[in-house]
């Protein structure tokens, strides 16, 4: 057999069949390029439309996300049946079924987080602005992705959390309403009127700005401590990290002046000290009794 003749003639079988699907390849490059401003468009469009209603940003992103991408579907679709015209949609889902399983397989944790993003994105908790804590990672949600999502640490660092993290664990929001319960402990004298220090704590409390009294004040009795007697001292006021440092500081600051002013100490635990003699060594005797 002539093998370089046969290669010869394969080869310039395939740069006939290259040559004669060249313009096909060309229409279907054009079709792409339509497609890509099409989706431009697309999302364009569907972002003005949505952001005139009160739809959450995470969802909005979605929207946006599922009209780029029917979009970009549609014209590969077109795209492929004009290089190939013998596809047709069954074939082209048989082929995407099939490949749909090794992928799945090949990158499970890429769809585990996709899914995950979908999910975060359509329920109506944690929404970019929350302040939210999970797995030790605290800070503010700046911005949701089909895959993953950015906290801003209360420090300033910037954490790419993956959205199946979040979907599986469980996810603390610290501003899922505009006020929250905070608390304080402070002790006082075992000689003071309990009663009357309540209510003076409890009047220092009600006067802070911050401080939401509508809501109520407690002031529960807690336990005995070793130099005190302990109150849990709990008020309702903004829920972000720095609005309830705020009024923390305002409520010890106001709850210290009223007590001082009270005469009522807030004591602090004793401590004991142990003192040893300081003996010359000269003073020291050996055990049978002569001066070492």
């Amino acid at each position: 057999m002539n093998y370089i003749g046969t290669l010869r003639d394969q080869l310039q079988e395939m740069a006939k069949g290259f040559v004669e699907t060249l313009p096909t390849l060309a229409i279907a490059i054009v079709i792409l390029f339509v497609t890509w401003i099409i989706a431009r468009f697309g999302a364009r469009i569907s972002d003005m439309i949505v952001g005139r209603t009160e739809i959450r940003a995470s969802l909005k992103n979605l929207i946006d996300t599922v009209v780029k991408l029917g979009i970009w579907l549609i014209g590969l679709f077109i795209a492929a049946v004009v290089v190939m015209p013998d596809l047709t949609p069954a074939s082209l889902l048989a082929g995407l079924g099939i490949g749909a399983v090794a992928i799945g397989f090949a990158f499970q944790d890429i769809f585990e987080n996709f899914l995950a993003g979908v999910l975060i994105m359509v329920r109506e908790k944690m929404r970019i602005g929350d302040v939210i804590e999970c797995e030790g990672i605290t800070g503010k949600v700046e911005h949701i992705s089909l895959r993953e999502t950015h906290v801003r640490k209360l420090s300033g660092e910037l954490t790419v959390v993956p959205n199946s993290m979040l979907f599986k664990n469980a996810v603390e929001i610290f501003t899922d309403h505009e006020q929250r319960r905070h608390e304080v402990v402070c002790g006082v004298s075992y000689d003071t009127n309990l009663d009357h220090a309540a209510d003076i704590i409890r009047r220092a409390v009600e006067g802070v700005d911050d401080v939401l009294a509508s809501k109520g004040v407690d002031i529960f009795a807690q336990e005995f401590n070793s130099s005190s007697v302990d109150f849990l001292i709990r008020w309702w006021a903004g829920s972000t990290p720095r609005s309830g440092w705020e009024s923390k500081d305002k409520v010890i600051r106001a709850v210290k002046a009223a007590l001082d002013e009270a005469g009522i100490e807030i004591p602090f635990p004793y401590v004991t000290h142990t003192f040893k003699e300081t003996v010359p060594v000269s003073q020291l005797q050996t055990p049978s009794g002569r001066q070492s």
